[in-house]
């Protein structure tokens, strides 16, 4: 299995600049609108894509489930919240044709076989598999039978279970990815866990990433210098925006700042530099920089030198400081001004 695959004809793995995912999920709270007005922001942020999450709340839960954040007061049960939070079909459409448009990636996390169905319809290039999905083997399969890349996130997952996992999407001979991820929000500096990317690099030899929840520009920085091949972070509006998900969100300057980071690492560790080449296309400025000899004070021909006579001033075009003691002991031939570099023909051979 590659170490590399593609999405959407950007190729992700070791070598390659990090891709950045912009996780919206709901934080549009319901709203088509914002839906459009994320995928604009995520873009100039610096995205390599913009992920929503796609509910249908009747094919996906019941009325039993629970709030994890319960602050919506026009919904009553979590049912709710999640049907609120769907768009039909042709939305979802529009919303991928916007991203299309503006040049960025349309990602979604399918969270029941109708979701699934949804997107691969309107062409959705890979599937991120939110961290209570990661053992959902039904809905593993639906996706590996679209024959496009899968993302897995562990937050939630033992090693054993990430095995599982992998191992799974590997043998149905799709391309896998994996996240390190720890589901708190937000989650504490010694929480992230960048060990557990490392080793899962090493384990499974296949891309590798961070699904940062800590709302720290920093940390996904860490993480890219660390060998991070995807980033996966929560963007919000602005650091009070009504949500769940705010407090564990990137703001705008943050996403921003961390894509250009981003940007500015893969060109600084992708390009060797060979010292002594790099030495002689400095030539020019090493003679503005660098000194030589000349004389602290001015001296008639005839006089013999001493050290103490001879020090270094700007610019470096004339005899180096290596050859100080060389002319130590050597008679001047001519006078020599205080204000001019000396040369081979002011000394007596």
């Amino acid at each position: 299995m590659s170490a590399k695959f593609s999405i959407d004809g950007r190729a992700v793995g070791p070598g390659e600049k990090s891709y950045l995912i912009a996780e919206i999920a709901q934080a549009h709270d319901g709203s088509l609108g914002y839906a459009h007005a994320f995928i604009d922001l995520a873009k100039d942020c610096g995205a390599d894509a913009v992920k929503f999450q796609t509910h249908i709340a009747r094919e996906e839960t019941t009325r039993e489930e629970d709030f994890r954040v319960r602050i919506f007061p026009q919904d009553k049960t979590r049912y709710e919240y999640w049907q609120r939070m769907e768009f039909e079909p042709d939305q979802w459409q529009g919303l991928k044709n916007h991203a299309d448009e503006v040049g960025i990636t349309f990602l979604s996390s399918a969270f029941s076989h109708k979701a699934i169905d949804l997107l691969d319809r309107i062409g959705m290039p890979a599937w991120k598999v939110a961290s209570g999905e990661v053992l959902n083997f039904s809905l593993l399969e639906a996706m590996c039978a679209t024959g496009k890349p899968v993302l897995l996130s562990s937050g939630m997952s033992a090693m054993d279970e990430v095995d599982q996992a992998i191992k799974f999407v590997q043998e149905q001979g799709n391309p896998a990815g994996i996240f390190q991820c720890t589901t708190k929000y937000p989650t504490p500096l010694e929480e992230t866990g960048l060990n557990v990317m490392q080793d899962f690099a090493t384990q499974y030899g296949i891309p590798v990433g961070l699904s940062d929840h800590s709302a720290n520009p920093y940390v996904p920085i860490v993480a890219m210098s660390k060998g991070a091949d995807m980033i996966e972070t929560h963007l919000c509006l602005h650091p009070r925006q009504f949500g769940p998900d705010t407090s564990s969100s990137l703001t705008p300057e943050g996403f921003k700042m961390m894509s250009e980071a981003r940007d500015v690492a893969h060109v600084v560790l992708n390009n060797k530099v060979e010292k002594d080449a790099m030495s002689k296309d400095l030539n020019v400025v090493r003679g503005l920089f660098q000194k030589s000899l000349a004389l602290r004070e001015d001296q008639a021909a005839g006089t013999v030198l001493s050290e103490d006579m001879i020090t270094l001033k700007k610019p470096g075009t004339g005899l180096p400081a290596s050859r100080l003691q060389s002319l130590v002991g050597k008679t001047l031939t001519q006078d020599v001004s205080h204000e001019r570099l000396l040369r081979d023909e002011d000394v007596t051979e």
